[in-house]
C-alpha cells in the first residue's frame, strides 16, 4: 500500500489551510471560528455517529481499548520524566516543559478520523472514535495537570464541559442501549461529518505557525521523538502484545503517530502560559506525521 498517497488528501487540505490563511483574507480570525464550530458542533456530531452506527462488541474491543490506554499511560510517563532525566532536565525550563508535555502524547482527532476511515472504512472509523472515547479524557487532564499545579484551576470542570467527551459518552450509552439515527436523518448526519473532517483539516493548517520552532531546541526534540518515534515503538509492541487483528493493529499503529493535538497552544495560551512556543510544537508535529505515520503503518506495521 502506497502510504504517502495515503496520507495526500489530508496533507493537501492542511497545507491549503496554511496558504489560505496566510496569503488571503480569510485569516486567523476566521479560521478561529471555524475551529469553534468543528469543535462544538460538527465534530461532536461525526463521533456520535460512528459510534452509534454500527454495534459494538465492548469485550472483543477490551484488547483494543487496553492497548491504547496503555500506549498513552506510556506516552505521559516518557514526557512526565523529562525533567528529571540527567543532562536533559537542566536543559529544560519548567513553565515549558509543564506547557509543552501534551503535545508528546495528544494526538489530532481530525486526522485520526479522516485517516482511520480511508485506512479501514468504516470499522476503523468506529475503532478511531472509540480510542478517541476512552484516550481524550485520560490526555486532558495530564495535558492541564502539569500546567494546573503552578496556579490555581477547575480543571475538571472543563473536562466534564468537553464536547467530544459528552459526544463519545451519548455516542457509547446510545451503542449499548441499541439506539439508532433514524433513517430520515442519516443524510444529514453524513453531511455534517465529511464537513467536520475537511473544515478540520483546514483549520489544523491555519493554525500552524514557524515562527518559534528554535526555541527550547533540548525539550522540544525530546516531546517530538516521543511523539512520532518511540510511541509507534510501543504501539507495535502493544499490538503484538494483545494479539489485535490486522484492522485494529493498523489503527492502533495509525493513533500511536499522529500529529499533535492543534488546539495545544489554545490550552497553553488560555493558561497563562507560553501559547506561542507551543504552537511551534504543534506546526513542526504536523510536518512530522508526513514522516511518523509511514513508518508506523509501513515499517512497523
Amino acid at each position: 500500500m502506497n502510504f504517502a498517497r495515503l496520507l495526500l488528501p489530508d496533507f493537501s487540505l492542511i497545507l491549503c489551510g496554511y496558504l489560505v490563511c496566510r496569503f488571503t483574507a480569510l485569516n486567523r480570525s476566521v479560521w478561529q471560528q471555524v475551529e469553534s464550530l468543528v469543535y462544538y458542533f460538527l465534530f461532536p456530531v461525526l463521533l456520535f455517529q460512528s459510534i452509534v452506527r454500527s454495534p459494538l462488541d465492548f469485550a472483543a474491543a477490551s484488547s483494543m481499548i487496553g492497548a491504547g490506554l496503555l500506549m498513552g499511560l506510556a506516552g505521559i510517563g516518557m514526557a512526565y520524566s523529562l525533567p528529571y532525566l540527567p543532562w536533559i532536565g537542566s536543559r529544560i525550563d519548567v513553565r515549558d516543559h509543564a506547557a509543552g508535555a501534551q503535545v508528546a502524547f495528544r494526538f489530532n482527532s481530525f486526522i485520526a478520523l479522516a485517516l482511520a476511515e480511508r485506512l479501514a472504512g468504516p470499522r476503523g472509523l468506529l475503532l478511531i472514535a472509540v480510542l478517541i472515547g476512552v484516550c481524550v479524557p485520560l490526555f486532558n487532564v495530564a495535558a492541564v495537570w502539569p500546567m494546573a499545579r503552578h496556579g490555581r484551576t477547575a480543571f475538571f470542570r472543563t473536562l466534564l464541559r468537553n464536547p467530544l467527551i459528552i459526544a463519545t459518552a451519548a455516542g457509547l450509552a446510545g451503542n449499548a442501549l441499541g439506539l439508532s439515527i433514524p433513517a430520515w436523518l442519516e443524510p444529514a448526519v453524513t453531511r455534517i461529518g465529511a464537513a467536520s473532517l475537511a473544515l478540520g483539516l483546514l483549520a489544523a493548517g491555519a493554525g500552524m505557525q514557524f515562527g518559534t520552532l528554535t526555541r527550547g531546541k533540548t525539550l522540544s526534540v525530546c516531546l517530538l521523538a516521543i511523539r512520532h518515534f518511540l510511541l509507534p515503538l510501543v504501539a507495535f509492541v502493544l499490538a503484538r502484545a494483545f494479539r489485535l487483528d490486522d484492522t485494529q493493529a493498523a489503527v492502533l499503529l495509525a493513533f500511536s503517530a499522529l500529529p499533535t493535538a492543534s488546539s495545544a497552544y489554545v490550552l497553553a495560551a488560555r493558561m497563562g502560559y507560553n501559547g506561542a512556543y507551543v504552537a511551534g510544537l504543534v506546526t513542526l508535529s504536523t510536518l512530522l506525521g508526513l514522516a511518523s505515520l509511514p513508518f508506523a503503518l509501513g515499517v512497523l506495521r
